[in-house]
């Protein structure tokens, strides 16, 4: 595992205390895959970011419409998210709403969420 300081070739974002973060953490780890992880409530998350995953998978990809933070927003912020400016905008205000996790690899592959199944198909998907 590596911190968020450590030069590696996978970025893995989310937030620490996320089931779903710890799960794939542990995944990787069992594998001794090397990965820095950045935290969106530590080290922040920025608008060049978002967009350059919105540009690559789709702001729908992103959010979060099945999670807590999702259902506790008003009917108001629900609508304002139906665009990708607001979804944008919902995002960099409440990162808790962001999937977890988004990998990114060396060569810009990225991958949202988590399952098994994906996890070996994309770090043996040359295999």
């Amino acid at each position: 595992m590596a911190d968020s300081n450590a030069e590696t070739s996978l970025r893995v974002y989310g937030i620490k205390n996320c089931d779903t973060i710890k799960k794939a953490r542990r995944w990787l780890e069992e594998r001794d895959i090397d990965y820095q992880f950045h935290d969106y409530r530590r080290d922040g998350v920025s608008r060049d970011l978002l967009l350059d995953f919105i540009n690559r998978v789709g702001w729908e990809v992103l959010l979060n419409t099945r999670g807590t933070t999702w259902r506790k927003l008003s009917e108001e912020q629900r609508l304002a998210a139906d665009k990708v400016e607001g979804a944008l905008e919902l995002m960099l205000t409440q990162p808790s709403i962001i999937k977890r996790p988004v990998l990114q690899s060396k060569d810009g592959h990225l991958l949202v969420g988590f399952s098994l199944e994906t996890y070996q198909q994309f770090f043996f998907r040359e295999a």
